[in-house]
């Protein structure tokens, strides 16, 4: 057994504890919350000046993108980013493993103990089955045009059967609003329950999707007619933001991860609402991407006000020099200084779990799960708050 003592113990499950105690077993198993210390004799126990709390959950990212960090410019806008990535992208498979490796041991150094990635190939199937981390894998569908909705989804099928024939979990969903037809989605309806159990889109990052289905033009159309060569005559504007579009096209009874929610509104917020409730969606933040490609945060304090579900991710190094959540947390707490640092926490770590469908075993310190334990010092030592030189270490 190893008991270990801090400052200020957040367990996300119940209140802070000042100066408590976590027994762990040697598997990391918690077997013991103590409200004070249980020993002075530093022989029993090992404390820490500063704050400890659950391992991170980072709620979405494409690993097999990490060969692409330092290769786009930032800032340039939503209709460059997605140019410059299908420009980028090719390359050699030892090149992509190798960056996704590197990526996988950095996120578990800095604290990362489970995941939910994007997949567009099965590349990153062996870094994820040797890693760490407990990976959830997004398989993702693109296809603007209705004719391309079969082939897109038996290519999907393929590659869902090969993470389940290695015992990785993985789920069918689709790319975003914009580069998925009726067709297509309706094929991802009809997988719910089976290849598809928890649903994950990226959601108005940009202004530019907004005005692609209210008006039916931009950097989206341009993207997709001259970059991508599709023929898009079919294409009618809805006259409606891109959420109120398609969130009809999704099935309302499996878990929703938006992410991103760049330039969601109000009115967006009480479609959703209305449509699926509130208790199984989640909005997935990735705040340093954000400022990376568009230069623009979320409106978090309107996801707050409206009482949303709110996860933490890094999305990929093609959009983000670091995978780190703490670094996520460090940005939002500099922005909104106003948001409690717990419900940080609670976003980066239980939120996360819960999203992922990993909340029995991850994301709160409490008593049977295997959550990790991380340190964050140096930190106030009256209030707790975090410090700009604050850092990250794992402990279990």
């Amino acid at each position: 057994m190893r008991r270990i003592s801090a400052s200020w113990i957040f367990t996300l499950s119940g209140s802070v504890l000042k100066n408590g105690t976590i027994e762990v077993d040697e598997s990391g198993t918690i077997t013991e919350l103590y409200k004070s210390p249980v020993s002075t004799d530093s022989r029993d126990t090992e404390y820490f000046e500063g704050i400890i709390i659950p391992g991170f959950v980072n709620a979405h990212g494409h690993l097999e993108l990490s060969h692409l960090k330092n290769r786009i410019p930032a800032k340039q806008g939503i209709g460059r980013f997605i140019g410059e990535i299908n420009k980028l992208r090719p390359a050699e498979d030892w090149e992509i493993i190798e960056a996704a490796m590197e990526a996988d041991k950095n996120m578990f150094q800095a604290g990362i103990v489970a995941a939910g990635d994007i997949s567009n190939t099965a590349i990153t199937l062996d870094v994820k089955k040797r890693s760490s981390i407990e990976w959830l894998t997004f398989v993702e569908t693109f296809g603007f045009h209705p004719a391309r909705a079969n082939l897109a989804i038996e290519m999907a099928l393929t590659l869902h059967a090969q993470f389940k024939a290695a015992n990785l979990p993985a789920s069918i969903v689709p790319h975003s609003p914009y580069s998925v037809s009726d067709e297509l989605f309706s094929e991802i309806y009809n997988l719910e329950g089976r290849e598809c159990n928890i649903l994950s889109m990226h959601n108005q990052e940009s202004m530019e999707e907004n005005r692609f289905f209210e008006s039916g033009d931009g950097p989206i159309l341009e993207h997709i007619t001259r970059n991508l060569g599709l023929d898009a005559t079919h294409w009618h504007p809805s006259g409606r933001s891109s959420l109120e579009t398609v969130l009809p096209k999704l099935s309302s009874s499996l878990p929703l991860l938006l992410v991103h929610n760049t330039f969601t509104t109000l009115r967006d917020l009480h479609f959703l609402k209305e449509h699926r409730g509130n208790l199984s969606t989640w909005l997935v933040l990735c705040p340093n991407s954000n400022l990376y490609i568009e230069n623009q945060l979320p409106p978090v304090s309107l996801f707050r006000s409206e009482n949303m579900h709110c996860c933490l991710g890094t999305d990929s190094l093609a959009s983000n020099t670091g995978l780190s959540v703490f670094s996520e947390i460090k940005t939002l707490h500099h922005h909104f200084p106003d948001i409690p640092l717990e419900e940080l926490f609670t976003w980066a770590c239980l939120n996360g779990a819960k999203a992922l469908g990993m909340g029995d075993r991850y994301g709160s310190l409490e008593v049977g799960k295997k959550p990790g334990i991380l340190l964050i010092t140096p930190a106030d030592p009256e209030t707790g708050a975090l410090l700009p030189e604050s850092e990250i270490r794992r402990l279990v």
